[in-house]
């Protein structure tokens, strides 16, 4: 499995959610298979996006695209910093 680590501030959590709600089926056709969403303990509007991804190529050519650049303008969206993860290993305890 392959995976995007997202970390990016955003200028008002609710407004971002409801652009990267609306954005769900066009994440979905571009290989997203699951995320979460989280962030930070006393920074709310620091946001964590973890996604599975069909392919790094596939995440690379989504976030990279025209299009997610000015969406994420739109969400307000401040220096979001990308990590492409290849999965070694997983489990449950």
């Amino acid at each position: 499995m392959q995976y995007v680590l997202i970390i990016h501030e955003v200028a008002d959590y609710l407004a971002w959610k409801k652009v990267f709600d609306s954005a769900a089926d066009i994440r979905k056709a571009a290989g997203e298979r699951s995320y979460q969403v989280l962030h930070y303990e006393h920074e709310p509007n620091k946001i964590v996006h973890f996604s599975a991804w069909t392919s790094i190529a596939d995440a690379k050519a989504f976030f990279e695209s025209p299009r997610l650049v000015q969406i994420r303008k739109e969400a307000g969206v401040k220096a979001p910093d990308f990590s492409y993860l290849d999965q070694l290993e997983a489990g449950t305890l």
